[in-house]
């Protein structure tokens, strides 16, 4: 990510945050501009070459409010509702993945060993991201501020692998999701370390529709483990794949947005650009 790019981000996640923080009393976009210390003409540019929608809107798909009124309507058959609105083409991501795969036992306990790992940096619409993969398919993909300690993050996960920077076909298959050029997504593949709780869960998220949101405890009664909601979200908490596993799209049951690994600013931000492409 360029400076600049890195400076926008900023700009817009400050912004996101303010809104965040001031929903209830709806400011305007010259305070919310001010902010972020731009015109109201500049924001407005900025914040749409970035959202593809104006502020005023995409401050619709990101407020808590909207969660709340999501859920309330769909309640326990959220997943069902979906499905009948009759939601199609890139608005149904989730159908263009094709599995995940879990890593042999072997693999899963020995930390990678034999794995070679290629892994390289990249830019997204909500800052700087690294990307690994093994020959099967990404089994890694994260938000970071800083290179060597997303590497560092990225060899815990996988301590006793060979590492090669390197991008390849699988990766840049994986990145175009940034890019809205989702013609090749039924090509990206999953390669991942967890136990057979952890993929299940994963699975799960996979079924969200993009631009839609669900619960722990929709996730826990999707596996047909009701009681563990808890447990799903430990689950969702070690998601090791940014993004494409769509854990940014389940929140509490009360509406709150709840944790996210790579930040809540981020997950709000994520949320909202599904929301403005999905209602674009």
């Amino acid at each position: 990510m360029t400076e600049q790019q890195q400076i926008n981000y900023t700009r817009i996640a400050t912004a996101i945050e303010y809104i965040k923080t001031n929903f209830q009393a709806q400011p305007d976009l010259d305070e919310i501009a001010q902010q972020v210390h731009l015109s109201p003409f500049h924001f407005q540019r900025l914040f749409t070459e970035w959202a593809g929608t104006s502020p005023k809107k995409f401050l619709q798909y990101i407020s808590v409010q909207y969660a709340k009124k999501l859920l309330h309507e769909n309640q326990a058959t959220l997943f069902d509702a979906a499905y009948e609105t009759g939601l199609s083409g890139t608005s149904r991501l989730h159908d263009l993945f094709i599995n995940i795969e879990g890593m042999t036992p072997a693999e899963y306990k020995n930390g990678g060993h034999a794995l070679l790992i290629n892994f390289s940096f990249a830019e997204s619409p909500f800052g700087n991201i690294i990307v690994a993969s093994t020959h099967k398919g990404i089994c890694y993909m994260a938000f970071y501020e800083e290179d060597t300690t997303a590497f560092s993050l990225l060899q815990s996960h996988f301590p006793n692998a060979q590492f090669k920077q390197k991008l390849d076909l699988l990766q840049q298959n994986a990145l175009f999701v940034f890019q809205h050029d989702w013609n090749k997504l039924h090509q990206i593949k999953l390669h991942l370390k967890g136990t057979d709780f952890q993929l299940k869960v994963w699975e799960t998220l996979l079924k969200i529709p993009m631009g839609q949101l669900s619960t722990y405890g929709t996730i826990a009664a999707q596996i047909q483990q009701p009681k563990a909601s808890r447990a799903v979200g430990t689950a969702i908490g070690s998601n090791p794949v940014a993004f494409l596993i769509p854990c940014h799209r389940v929140i509490q049951s009360t509406g709150a947005l709840g944790g996210y690994m790579w930040g809540n600013t981020r997950k709000t931000a994520i949320i909202g650009w599904e929301g403005a492409i999905i209602n674009g």
